[in-house]
């Protein structure tokens, strides 16, 4: 077997035809034969966007609560351990190849993905460390993503949007019924996503999972400086805004007050700790800003829904040149994200992703110019690249602005020698 995480995880990604297997009973199937039974409670969170900053959010104020808190997203930015966090620490090397081993050893001749290994590693370290309160993202959709073969005891939808529609279909109510399938019957479901898709509504009704959607069961009123959260609980006010910056973070969090309401019961959590949660949240690639000048912004934004976000928060800063650092999956809406940033940069520098599912600069280039971009397009050797070539191009009143990929922010943050924290 293989000795060190390198290894395990070069293996891990050869086993299986496919980089994406969706369905249940596989994964089901080996994590009935570990007795993965987590005796604590579990919220799983699911959206085209947001789902990130909300588990985030979640584990902040849980933690700051004092609650022993699992945590479990994807993908990873720099390091495969970022995707598995106890205590916000993340879980060593040593550990997750022993899980791996383990899951190897029960596994027999059933085929996993490297998805689905990882999540069902990230369930063992948590019982193993006898967690608190476990949170699970999300990978692709929702029904018959890895993580649904555990029952969420509150489940939410940051947002509904069109994206991975090789998998999840067309229009906006197919995406919604998949991402619906994390609701559980009896449990509290919550969407954060203000047009709630009818499919949600339907599908919540169906099972009988409580459905609450913002605007209605739970909301939010800013006023300056801070917010109000009410909901058909209670309420909590003169809230601060959240560390995440972004117009669309209270929506997310929100979100994540409702989901301390529903289990308030489980797991109580205090003004306190709510108020510094949201104070102290840190999350790498969202709307990212890297200290010096010119300003460096990273963020993931890889679909139209994120763009249009990004192209918001840019639309609220001083007007400043902006160079774009861009590189993207080519399975992905790559004119719908170009459409929609366009207006707010002024020059473009294209890299290719070296990954299979990568967009090549010069693939990136010809939609650029389909778009018919004012901006300058300049193809680039690779990410590195196209940042260093943006820093000898912008002014130090300028900004950059990486995005596309969780890809191309990694390579732009290796290239700075950032850190996740």
């Amino acid at each position: 077997m293989p000795s060190n995480l390198a290894d395990w995880l070069s293996y891990l990604e050869s086993l299986h035809p496919k980089i994406i297997a969706l369905g249940l009973e596989r994964v089901a199937e080996v994590k009935q034969r570990l007795n993965l039974e987590p005796d604590f409670p579990v919220i799983v969170v699911g959206g085209t966007n947001g789902k990130g900053s909300v588990c985030a959010m979640l584990e902040a104020i849980l933690y700051a609560a004092g609650y022993k808190v699992g945590c479990y997203t994807s993908p990873h930015l720099l390091h495969y351990n970022e995707r598995v966090r106890i205590a916000k620490q993340q879980v060593s090397d040593a550990e997750l190849c022993a899980s791996f081993e383990q899951i190897e050893r029960a596994r027999g001749d059933t085929s996993l993905t490297y998805f689905e290994f990882g999540t069902l590693a990230a369930m063992q370290c948590f019982i193993e460390h006898k967690i608190d309160v476990a949170i699970l993202e999300v990978g692709l959709g929702g029904r018959l993503d890895a993580v649904n073969v555990f029952d969420a005891d509150c489940a939410v939808v940051a947002s509904v949007d069109i994206d991975h529609t090789d998998y999840l279909g067309d229009t906006r109510e197919a995406i919604a019924f998949e991402k619906a399938g994390i609701f559980r019957a009896g449990r509290v479901a919550i969407c954060a996503d203000s047009d709630v898709p009818q499919a949600l509504r339907d599908h919540a009704q169906q099972i009988g999972a409580e459905l609450w959607c913002i605007g209605s069961e739970f909301g939010f009123t800013p006023h300056q400086g801070q917010w109000d959260y009410r909901s058909r609980v209670g309420a909590r006010n003169a809230l601060p805004h959240p560390a995440l910056r972004g117009a669309f973070q209270l929506h997310n969090a929100s979100a994540v007050l409702a989901v301390l309401d529903a289990l308030k019961d489980k797991l109580p959590v205090d003004m306190a700790a709510v108020r510094r949660g949201l104070a102290e949240v840190q999350l790498a690639g969202r709307f990212q800003f890297v200290p010096g000048k010119p300003q460096l912004i990273l963020d993931v934004a890889h679909n139209p829904h994120a763009a249009g976000s990004l192209a918001r928060n840019l639309a609220s800063l001083p007007p400043a040149r902006t160079f774009a650092v861009f590189a993207m999956l080519k399975d992905k809406d790559m004119a719908g994200v170009v459409q929609a940033l366009e207006p707010y940069i002024d020059a473009w520098l294209v890299a290719g992703i070296d990954a299979p599912r990568g967009a090549t600069a010069e693939e990136l280039a010809q939609v650029l110019k389909q778009q018919r971009v004012r901006g300058e397009i300049k193809i680039c050797e690779n990410i590195t690249a196209a940042l260093r070539d943006a820093y000898n191009a912008a002014g130090e009143n300028d900004r950059i602005a990486a995005f596309g990929s969780f890809y191309t922010v990694g390579e732009v943050m290796q290239a700075r020698g950032l850190r996740v924290l």
